[in-house]
C-alpha cells in the first residue's frame, strides 16, 4: 500500500503528522475546541507549534482540560500553581492573557450565542480554498485574519494578531491550506462546505 502523501510541513511520523492526520484542517464546530486551539495559539507565540502539542498534556492539567468558564474563574491562586508546575511555560504575562482571553471568550458566548458560530460568521459556514495557495502563493495572514483580529481586539483579547489568528483559522478549517497533492484535500473539499476564492 503507496504511503499517504501529506504537507511538507508535517512529515515527522510522529505528533505532528498526527495532529496533521486527525485534527489540523478540520471544519471544527465546538466552543471548548476552539478555545484550547486559541489557548495553544497564546502559548506559542515564540515558540513552535511542535512544543505546544508535546506541552499539551500539561496545558490540559494547568487549565481544567481547557474548560473556559472554570479559567475565566481563575485568580492568583491558580497562576502561581500554573507557573509551579513542572514542565509548564512559565510565563506569567501568557497565563494572564489566557485568563483574559477566558472572559472575553464568554464575551462573545454571550453576545453571539456561541463563539463558534460568530468566527464561522465570517465566511458564512464555508471552508474557504485560496486558488492562489494551490500554485504556491502562501501567505502568513490576509485581509480575512486582518478583520477577525481587529474585532478580537476590540473585544480585548491578547496575544491573538492577524497572523496568529491565520493560523487558528487554518487549524479550525475554515481556511483549508492542505497542499494540493496531500490526501487531506479531497477529503476536506467534497460537498457544498468549500468556497473557491480567487483572492
Amino acid at each position: 500500500m503507496a504511503e499517504k502523501i501529506r504537507c511538507r510541513w508535517c512529515c515527522d511520523g510522529g505528533m505532528m503528522q498526527k495532529y496533521h492526520d486527525g485534527e489540523w484542517g478540520i471544519p471544527l464546530h465546538d466552543d471548548q475546541k476552539q478555545f484550547e486551539f486559541l489557548m495553544m495559539e497564546v502559548m506559542q507565540c515564540g515558540l513552535s507549534w511542535n512544543l505546544m502539542l508535546k506541552k499539551r498534556e500539561i496545558f490540559r492539567q494547568c487549565f481544567d482540560g481547557f474548560d473556559f468558564r472554570k479559567i475565566a474563574e481563575y485568580g492568583e491562586e491558580e497562576i502561581r500553581s500554573i507557573m509551579e508546575t513542572e514542565g509548564m511555560i512559565r510565563s506569567e504575562r501568557k497565563i494572564r492573557a489566557v485568563i483574559h482571553n477566558a472572559r472575553c471568550f464568554l464575551q462573545i458566548i454571550e453576545e453571539h450565542g456561541s463563539f463558534d458560530s460568530w468566527l464561522w460568521g465570517y465566511t458564512q459556514g464555508k471552508s474557504l480554498v485560496y486558488r492562489k495557495h494551490r500554485e504556491g502563493f502562501w501567505e502568513a495572514k490576509n485581509e480575512l485574519s486582518d478583520r477577525i483580529a481587529a474585532d478580537l481586539k476590540k473585544y480585548g483579547f491578547k496575544y491573538l494578531g492577524s497572523i496568529t489568528v491565520y493560523s487558528h483559522l487554518q487549524a479550525a478549517g475554515i481556511i483549508n491550506d492542505h497542499e494540493y497533492d496531500c490526501w487531506m484535500y479531497p477529503k476536506l473539499t467534497e460537498g457544498e462546505t468549500t468556497e473557491y476564492v480567487e483572492g
